[in-house]
């Protein structure tokens, strides 16, 4: 009888350890606040596979616009962001949200409209381009999402001296999406629309679209990366996001972002600081 207690407490123990122990741990993870631009661009898709290689530590992606990715680190949704509104980036860390922010990498926006042109952009600086839009009433989207893409849309009107709030009309078509339906809608109307390079390389509906304008150095597009700070939101996994970031601006992960390209061409280049 004694032997079979034993027996029996014995097996009882060992089932409430293995009931308190896991057998596999839940893999480390984190949730990044990024642009659709990097979604939509198949940049995540080339870069995070390397990063679990390397860490283990999983990447989840909320793609939004910017604004929309800063407000869901403001509310603690995220560990880390990685965005492309400077302003409003500047604006993030001067609020305490983030400690500091790291370039990455930048493109550049074009100006993309149909073929035939016809408000007369083709090969124009971007404020004289914006301006003859709206003098011709051509058809233009607009992201209309707080992206970083509508940021830098409006501050081209308002660069070019256009107030509008005044001009707009039925040619203004304000879809409150992302770059890639924004792009379908505009190749649907054949009308003229800002884009990031990265997503326009990646998109394939293209119709009778086209850049038109690009090269000028107010379309230059940069992007950068800020842990959320833990003192605003303690649920923020440090460790693992600052892996992230480290991860991304080191030699590494500069030469993956450097070797994403479709046909050939690189869709995003590095412009860590090296220190």
């Amino acid at each position: 009888m004694d032997l079979l207690r034993r027996g029996f407490l014995t097996l009882s123990l060992l089932a409430a350890l293995g009931a308190a122990t896991p057998l596999s741990a839940e893999p480390a993870s984190i949730v990044v606040a990024s642009t659709t631009s990097t979604e939509q661009s198949g940049l995540f898709k080339h870069i995070l596979p390397l990063f679990k290689q390397k860490t283990g530590i999983e990447v989840k992606v909320v793609a939004l616009g910017t604004g929309q990715a800063l407000d869901a680190a403001r509310r603690g949704d995220a560990d880390v962001v990685l965005v492309h509104d400077r302003p409003a980036e500047d604006k993030f860390v001067a609020e305490g949200f983030a400690k500091a922010r790291q370039d990455v990498m930048y493109n550049d926006f074009v100006l993309i409209g149909p073929k035939d042109d016809p408000a007369g952009i083709r090969g124009k600086g971007v404020e004289e381009a914006f301006r003859k839009i709206a003098a011709a009433k051509a058809p233009f989207v607009s992201r209309g999402d707080r992206s970083g893409t509508h940021s830098a849309e409006l501050r081209s009107w308002k660069e070019a001296g256009i107030d509008l709030g005044a001009v707009r009309g039925d040619w203004y078509r304000d879809v409150g999406q992302g770059m890639g339906p924004a792009l379908n809608t505009a190749s649907s109307l054949g009308a003229y629309i800002l884009a990031d390079r990265g997503t326009w390389l990646s998109f394939k509906n293209r119709g009778d679209l086209t850049i038109l304008v690009e090269g000028d150095p107010r379309l230059f597009n940069p992007y950068g990366v800020m842990l959320v700070n833990p003192d605003k939101h303690p649920s923020v996994k440090v460790k693992e996001g600052q892996a992230f970031i480290d991860w991304l601006v080191s030699p590494e992960g500069q030469k993956a972002i450097a070797d994403y390209t479709i046909n050939g061409e690189q869709l995003f280049f590095p412009s860590a600081k090296k220190s």
